[in-house]
């Protein structure tokens, strides 16, 4: 059977890559499209292939050719359902990609008091088919773009669109150009999709819409290693990805994922503030024993492994393999994610951090709620002014998600509050958490604007999702408990809850409970199915059952 998925894959992939190449090479400088697509990413590719499977003619212009270097590694469940939408689930599943069904997690340390030891979370513990993999982007990415070539996208790579033409506020037509042929154009359409990533030509060029979240300014620096050491070898949790907290001024945190191809990727990742001060510092001590100029990226990227343990002895004897890169990863969004006849998607719109690795889950989710969307409008089943309204919904609600349970994860790393509330949409806030609003307000209503209080307990309640869980102690510990307080189905409970229920003298059971709990909600944001068919968006809820894309109104099911 291995054998077979090998070589359907190599067949898929030879015949992918004659049409990329074909269409790479194709005049089109008089086109017109239904659907004109920016950018070749994961939510580009995603929501073009949706698109012409449901019956659009789609252009997706890419200003690189593929495969392209890309940063974010470690995916999350919620991917593998995604892709089962466009039948692209075991395209990525027989590539060879590190699959995390066989490490089936990720390991986490926030905390390095004496005695603490890391957090494991579990991708499969509830659904055997729910685990992900470590990819090299460069190659996802390409599968997932030859995909959308098979699936009848007219895919240009090598094309960057450089100006865009608005009738009043509807976009419909963009002018481009092809540096390796010499070639420029003009390209008409109906609906436009902004994937063009942090670059971002709609929100950035025109809207000039993006908001920088100053909680999250923070400076990126990675490279590749080999002979890299394993996390738990032979065990059931054998060469988990690993993230860890750097020590000393606990000013940002570190990750390391194991790839396919041998290599680890290890970054580091610190506040701009903090990675200035440590710059200068670093600096200084050199000039002090040296009269070599200041520090190499590479040089200060190579002392900052002292403050992550862990990571440093997985590389005691590894050997650095690449130049090391950087990235500022500064969390914005936009004030708008769609317009008359356009969407925006994945990094276009908005970026958070890559702690959670959120970047391909959003950028999914980006590209199913553009394609249903777009659908739902052209179909009628809603006014464009509706179809905009609901994945404007979908997209900050997703966006705002991440964001509080990220802030969560630094308040833990930093040990202090940090006022977060007015550096986003407040009104997103509320619909992010409608689902989890009992935890931080004890009411079940979605009417009002949550305050900061409110957020500061639901920052809270998220420093909860990476406390240290031992597997073995959970079965005993569960044994002593109500089984009702560990029930799927039940309510989420509070930490005051919980120590009213269980008595404040358990203080083990009351932990562990805390933990679970908050980590219910993790799983459910991973639910994508549920997410999409479930979740009520000004009236409608976002349909893609049998791969027929649209908007379904909730009153027609009831």
């Amino acid at each position: 059977m291995q054998i077979w998925h090998a070589k359907l894959n190599q067949w898929y992939s030879i015949l992918t890559s004659l049409l990329c190449l074909n269409l790479t090479h194709f005049n089109c400088s008089a086109l017109k499209t239904e659907v004109l697509v920016i950018g070749g990413g994961p939510a580009g590719s995603y929501a073009a292939t949706l698109l012409a499977r449901n019956g659009f003619s789609v252009t997706l212009m890419e200003r690189d050719v593929f495969p392209r270097y890309h940063v974010g590694e470690s995916l999350v469940p919620s991917v593998r359902q995604f892709l089962s939408i466009v039948e692209a689930d075991q395209i990525i599943s027989s590539h060879g990609f590190i699959p995390k069904a066989c490490s089936p997690g990720s390991a986490v340390k926030l905390v390095h008091t004496p005695g603490s030891r890391e957090s494991y979370t579990d991708f499969i513990a509830e659904d055997p088919e729910n685990g992900a993999w470590n990819v090299i982007r460069s190659e996802f990415d390409d599968i997932l773009l030859k995909h959308s070539a098979a699936s009848g996208v007219i895919v240009l790579e090598g094309v960057r669109v450089t100006k865009l033409h608005f009738d009043t506020e509807r976009p419909t037509s963009a002018d481009w150009e092809r540096h390796s042929a010499g070639e420029k154009g003009t390209i008409r359409f109906e609906w436009l999709v902004d994937a063009s990533g942090r670059s971002g030509i709609v929100s950035t060029q025109y809207l000039r819409n993006r908001h920088f979240n100053d909680s999250l300014r923070n400076i990126a620096c990675w490279g590749y290693w080999a002979g890299g050491g394993v996390y738990l070898p032979g065990t059931k949790r054998h060469n988990a990805p690993w993230f860890e907290a750097l020590t000393g001024t606990f000013s940002g945190w570190a990750w390391y994922i194991p790839l396919h191809d041998g290599t680890t990727s290890v970054g580091i990742v610190m506040s701009e503030r903090a990675s200035s001060a440590k710059r200068r510092a670093f600096n200084e001590s050199r000039n002090n024993i040296s009269s070599a100029p200041t520090s190499s990226l590479t040089e200060f990227y190579l002392d900052q492994i002292q403050f992550v343990p862990q990571v440093g002895e997985f590389l005691n004897n590894a050997t650095l393999k690449s130049n090391i890169r950087s990235a500022s990863d500064y969390s914005y969004s936009a004030q708008a994610y769609s317009g008359d006849h356009f969407r925006l998607v994945g990094d276009a719109p908005a970026f958070i951090d890559p702690f959670f690795s959120s970047g391909v889950h959003l950028a999914f989710t980006g590209g199913l709620a553009a394609a249903c969307t777009i659908a739902a409008s052209r179909d009628q089943t809603c006014s464009e002014q509706q179809a905009r309204k609901v994945h404007d919904l979908k997209i900050g609600t997703a966006y705002t998600r991440f964001l509080v349970l990220i802030l969560g994860i630094y308040k833990q790393i930093q040990s202090q509050n940090e006022p977060v509330l007015h550096d986003v949409d407040e009104a997103n806030f509320d619909r992010a958490f409608s689902f989890i609003r009992p935890i931080i307000q004890g009411a079940s209503d979605v009417g009002k604007e949550l305050t900061e209080d409110e957020v500061q307990k639901a920052m809270d309640f998220c420093t909860n999702i990476y406390a240290p869980v031992d597997p073995d102690q959970f079965k005993i510990v569960r044994e002593r408990i109500d089984p009702q307080l560990l029930a799927k189905d039940g309510p989420i409970l509070l930490p005051d809850d919980i120590s009213n229920i269980v008595g404040p003298q358990d203080e083990e059971v009351v932990n562990l409970l805390k933990r679970y709990h908050a980590r219910r909600p993790l799983r459910e944001l991973f639910d994508t199915h549920g997410h999409f068919s479930h979740e009520e968006l000004d009236g409608f809820v976002i349909s893609c059952e049998g791969g027929r894309l649209g908007l379904a109104a909730v009153k027609d099911q009831k």
